[in-house]
């Protein structure tokens, strides 16, 4: 089931890139890193790939790692998106959520225990 923000904010909510197309998607933004296995990219239907906004590869392998903690992943990640290139694709970002739907699109298995919660709620931020 998707995770959507409630009224008020950004319209945005995440989804698996895995999942067939929705016509309330709006605009779809791939937010990994890598893409999809097996996935094709005519598949995928991606509008976007906005890779300063996915966590390193650094922090992304030390994540999926033995050594990863979520509550470090988080603060690590934060830290990243405060980055003038990551702080600069989230600001255009959060004002097309402002215009329209947004769908963060990930691979993750659970999204609520990756970096797309943590990039909802930066876009959430103001």
């Amino acid at each position: 089931m998707p995770h959507t923000r409630p009224p008020g904010g950004p319209r945005v909510r995440v989804r698996r890139v895995y999942e067939a197309p929705a016509p309330d998607d709006g605009l779809r933004v791939l937010v990994d890193r890598l893409w999809p296995r097996g996935l094709s990219k005519a598949d995928a239907h991606i509008d976007e790939w906005p890779k300063s906004l996915t966590p390193s590869n650094e922090l992304r392998r030390w994540y999926h790692g033995t050594e990863g903690e979520y509550e470090e992943f988080r603060r690590r990640y934060e830290a990243e998106l405060a980055e003038p290139a990551a702080a600069e694709a989230l600001s255009a970002l959060r004002a097309k959520a402002a215009e329209g739907a947004v769908t963060l699109l990930t691979a993750a298995k659970d999204p609520s225990r990756s970096h797309t919660e943590v990039l909802l709620q930066a876009l959430d931020a103001t």
